[in-house]
């Protein structure tokens, strides 16, 4: 059964993470260079509403295992690394909250509105706080990886 839960917290990890991951080194730079702020926008906002749902998954099944595996431990027996990829996880859950009932409606009005500059600013918005969100995911890995 852990070895299960293991599983399925990691496999939510590198959804979450791989797909900022994605998003951010594959995805944005050639959207900017090829397509013009509508397209761009457009796109963007379609992209980001179907990956929150993966990452809400995934959160699901992060904070279901996690407590789970935490529990399961001797009490006084969980690393340090543990602690800090919680907190950390907790924070980048956050992070997603205020990416997903903030700025990414905010976002979803302007395409609507075709209202290009404050689509821009507020994928702009999205994007600082998800290179915030990938980097803290690789502290958290970094955590519990090397900090026992």
């Amino acid at each position: 059964m852990r070895n299960l839960l293991v599983f399925l917290h990691l496999a939510a990890a590198i959804f979450w993470i791989g797909g900022m991951a994605f998003m951010m080194l594959a995805l944005r730079q050639p959207a900017q260079a090829l397509l013009q702020p509508p397209a761009r926008l457009a796109l963007m906002s379609e992209v980001l509403g179907r990956f929150f749902a993966v990452v809400a998954a995934s959160i699901v099944v992060l904070l279901a295992t996690g407590v789970w595996l935490l529990m399961q431990a001797p009490a006084g027996a969980v690393p340090p690394g543990w602690h800090a990829m919680a907190g950390l996880g907790l924070l980048m859950v956050a992070l997603f909250g205020h990416i997903r009932f903030a700025s990414y409606p905010k976002l979803k009005r302007a395409v609507a509105a075709q209202d290009w500059p404050a689509g821009g600013l507020q994928i702009g918005r999205i994007t600082l706080l998800a290179k915030i969100n990938l980097g803290l995911g690789w502290l958290a890995i970094a955590a519990v990886m090397l900090w026992r």
